[in-house]
Formats: C-alpha cells, sequence, structure tokens
C-alpha cells in the first residue's frame, strides 16, 4: 500500500489547523480535510469586548445621561468590529497560507473506509495516511423540550450570524449553564436587553468553585441578568405569536430564546463504526495518549468532549500529533492545564478545586488561601475590586489548584499554572516581588497566607500537646 500522508487531519477546528501547522514544524506530510470554517467564536470575544463599552454607556444613562441611541449605535460597531476581525484571523488561517506552509489542504467531507485498507475518502480521493487525527470540533446538543422544535431558537453556532440587523430583539432566555452561555447573558444585558440565564444545576456553572460560582451569580445580577438555578426547562410554547418558555414554577415570556445547553462531537458522516472507532453520545472515547478505540485514529479537541476551550483543544493537538507521528508514550494530563471564561471580571481555573482536594487528601492537609481583589492597589486604581483569588495548597507547599474571580485572571492563573506544572511551591510565591501596582500582588498576598495558616495549626497543635501532657502530669500524680 502506498502511503501518500504521514497523518491526515479531519476536520476545520483550531485545534485541527494547529495540528497542521504544527505538523509541517516537524518536517511531517500532512493533509488537513475541511468542510468549512465558524468564526463564530471570534464575534462571540470581539462582542464580550465592545460589552464593556456599553456597560459604561449604560452607566451613563444612570446619571441622567441619554445614551439609548448611542448604545444602539455601539451594537452597529460592534457587529461591524466582530466582522473584522473574524475576516482577519480567516486571512491568517487561509488555505493559501497553510498551503504554502506545506499543508495540503482539501476542502470537503469524507468518510473512513477500512476495506481493502485503512484510508479516508473525500472528493472521491483516497487519501492514505500512517496515522489520522480527528479534530472535526462539536455543534449544540439540543435539548428534548416539548414544544422548542416549533418554537424556534437560536444556539451558539448560529446567534452571531442571525444577529446582523440593526437592532437586538429586546428580551432573551437563555437555556444552559455553560462559559459561552454566561457570557453572552453578560454581553446581552450589557446592551440593555432583558436577559434570563435559565441553569439546572445548583450553581450557574457545576464544574467551578462553588464560592466563586456564587461572587459569578451576583455579579450578573447586578448587571441586570436574571439567574434562576435549579430549574429544569419543561416545555416551550408561542402563544400569540410570543414566545414562552416554562423554567420550573415560572413562565417567562420572551422574544427570542438561546439554547446552549451542551455540545455533541461532528462524527456522523465519518463513517467511524466501519474503522472500529467508539463513541458516547456527547464525545469519542480516546484513552490517556489520546487514540481512539482504533490505534491509527487519534482525536483532540471538543470532538471528545468537554468545554470548548482553545487552550485546552491546543494541548491536546500536541499531545495526539506527537503520539500519531512518533512512538505513542505522551499522555495528557489536565492538572495544570488552565481555562478561563470571559466573562467581567474574569473567571479562571486550574487544577483542583477545595472541595476536589479535600476528596483526595486529608482534610487536615489541604489549607485554602483567600484573598480578595479590594486588597489591591491595582484593582483600586482601575475600579475593578470585585473578586477574589482562592489557592488550594497542601500543608508543604505543594500547589494544587487555583480559582481567580477578578479582573486579569486569566494572565494571573498561567503565572499559577506555570508554577504548578515546574512544581514551584506556595513559598516562592509568597517570595515574589511583582511590580507595584499590578494585579499580580494578589498571588503574593494569598501566598503569604500559607505561613500564617501552618504557624497558627503549628501553635494550636502545640497547645493541645502542651494541655495533653500536664493532664497526664496531674493525672499520675
Amino acid at each position: 500500500m502506498t502511503i501518500d500522508y504521514d497523518v491526515v487531519i479531519i476536520g476545520g477546528s483550531l485545534a485541527g489547523y494547529y495540528a497542521a501547522l504544527a505538523a509541517t514544524q516537524l518536517r511531517a506530510t500532512v493533509a488537513l480535510v475541511e468542510p468549512k470554517v465558524d468564526y463564530g467564536f471570534t464575534h462571540h470575544h470581539a462582542l464580550t469586548e465592545i460589552g464593556k463599552l456599553a456597560q459604561k454607556l449604560n452607566n451613563a444613562a444612570s446619571f441622567g445621561i441619554h445614551a439609548t441611541n448611542t448604545i444602539s449605535m455601539a451594537w452597529q460597531e460592534a457587529m461591524l468590529y466582530a466582522q473584522c476581525v473574524a475576516a482577519n484571523l480567516k486571512e491568517q488561517h487561509s488555505p493559501a497560507v497553510l498551503a504554502a506552509l506545506g499543508v495540503d489542504v482539501i476542502v470537503g467531507s469524507g468518510q473512513f473506509q477500512s476495506l481493502p485498507q485503512l484510508a479516508f475518502v473525500v472528493n472521491n480521493r483516497l487519501l492514505h495516511a500512517r496515522t489520522y487525527l480527528l479534530a472535526s470540533g462539536s455543534r449544540p446538543e439540543i435539548p428534548e423540550i416539548e414544544g422548542l422544535q416549533g418554537t424556534g431558537y437560536l444556539t451558539l453556532s448560529n446567534i452571531w450570524q442571525s444577529l446582523q440587523g440593526e437592532t437586538l430583539p429586546k428580551n432573551w432566555v437563555i437555556i444552559g449553564g455553560t462559559p459561552q452561555s454566561i457570557e453572552i447573558a453578560q454581553t446581552l444585558a450589557r446592551f440593555s436587553c432583558s436577559v434570563t440565564l435559565v441553569v439546572k444545576h445548583p450553581y450557574v456553572l457545576p464544574n467551578i468553585d462553588p464560592e466563586i460560582a456564587i461572587l459569578l451569580q451576583a455579579q450578573l445580577e447586578v448587571e441586570g441578568v436574571r439567574v434562576l438555578t435549579d430549574k429544569p426547562v419543561t416545555q416551550v410554547r408561542l402563544i400569540e405569536d410570543k414566545k414562552w418558555v416554562q423554567a420550573g414554577d415560572k413562565a417567562i415570556e420572551t422574544d427570542e430564546i438561546l439554547v446552549a445547553t451542551g455540545q455533541q462531537p461532528n462524527i456522523e458522516s465519518l463513517n467511524l463504526a466501519t474503522v472500529g472507532v467508539k463513541w458516547h453520545r456527547r464525545s469519542l472515547v480516546v484513552n490517556d495518549k489520546l487514540q481512539t478505540t482504533n490505534h491509527r485514529i487519534y482525536a483532540c479537541g471538543d470532538v471528545i468532549g468537554g468545554y470548548d476551550f482553545a487552550n485546552l483543544a491546543n494541548y491536546e493537538a500536541k499531545i495526539a500529533l506527537n503520539n500519531a507521528l512518533f512512538f505513542p508514550r505522551l499522555r495528557v494530563n489536565y492538572r495544570s492545564i488552565p481555562w478561563a471564561m470571559f466573562s467581567v471580571p474574569m473567571v479562571a481555573q486550574v487544577g483542583l478545586t477545595e472541595a476536589q482536594a479535600k476528596r483526595l487528601f486529608s482534610r487536615d492537609e489541604v489549607l485554602v488561601l483567600r484573598q480578595y481583589f479590594k486588597t489591591v492597589a491595582a484593582a483600586q486604581l482601575r475600579d475593578e475590586t470585585t473578586g477574589m483569588c482562592k489557592l488550594i495548597v497542601l500543608r508543604n507547599g505543594e500547589i494544587l489548584g487555583a480559582s481567580i474571580l477578578g479582573a486579569e485572571a486569566g494572565e494571573l492563573i498561567n503565572l499559577i499554572a506555570l508554577a504548578m506544572s515546574q512544581k514551584i511551591k506556595v513559598k516562592d510565591l509568597a517570595n515574589l516581588s511583582p511590580v507595584y501596582p499590578s494585579f499580580s500582588e494578589i498571588l503574593e498576598q494569598a501566598a503569604r497566607e500559607w505561613s500564617k495558616q501552618r504557624l497558627n495549626s503549628d501553635i494550636a497543635w502545640q497547645e493541645f500537646l502542651e494541655g495533653f501532657f500536664h493532664f497526664r502530669r496531674n493525672w499520675n500524680l
């Protein structure tokens, strides 16, 4: 059998592009098969940034300054800005650029075949490779809610394309607690929309530290987002041209519905069963080397489940590609890989939460170090004092994780992730001398709490021992 490529990458996701470029740097022959390119994420982040301007305009209105027309103009400017950014990124990732770097870009949809040899068929062409990498991404999963299909709704994949008009729908119901749904809820509220966020879990996000989740919910509510937790959506109705959502015991009238409950992998057309690749409803089955149940086929990104974070997908692409091209020895370890949500203030997390740490270790060994942004000079100067930094460490100083809500959380969590990956102890963070004023001070201040807590616990232990031996001496008498 003639091998055409070292690796064929299937999917036009950012992880697929990252893997293709990395393969060329390793001097591998690579083909990238992409059915289409979706830059909806760019619109999303661009509008989040513009939403900050809208919030300032709303604040101006609260002081009696007429800002309604200005906010409407800001929305039009936001859409134009997002389209320009998307166009720039599209140019950077264009087939011409990739081809110039040695990537054979093939536009079209295809599928695997197993006989007579394993190959991927696209545009009536057989692509034979030593290995294959699935980076086809995911699409919104639509829950089975009575009346939803007949009423109509938007999803994370089409919301920004659907809002190209000059005005926004005024009333929104967003179903689902995901990072993207929370970011969109806050952005729409900053453009003076009435937004209700409906979450079936006790907290706005099920996978973050509850303290951080409560602070985040409070911030959303301060900005006008109505948050309903522990409220499953049971039905949707269209009554007299108005959309109604039944969430728990609440009936909510709305102009538009956004469904953001989760994602499902883009794999239906790939004929995976024929080549022995197994999958679940929301993800492919992979081992810790990111091999599927066919040892020649690897996968990375949100096609294997989880939240859609670009840095996680690129990390997985790096592991999967090296294992596909060379001896499969690298294993994924998410312990020191951070993620961040682009709310305002930002939420970022790495490693274990407090609850996870106390399940894995003795409760006496786990120390929780908290520090609040209101104590940081840089936060006071920028009037961004909302938030907290929470470090989870062992008594010996090993950093297990961190959760941050506050300004520059995405940058701060990178420092914690680096410390964890290099096994730097918390005492070394306490010895930092960060630029003053800067938000990095909060890491130094939080780390100092470690020595205080250890000292207090040591004093308490000493007092216990002294009391115990005093009792023994008196008892012997």
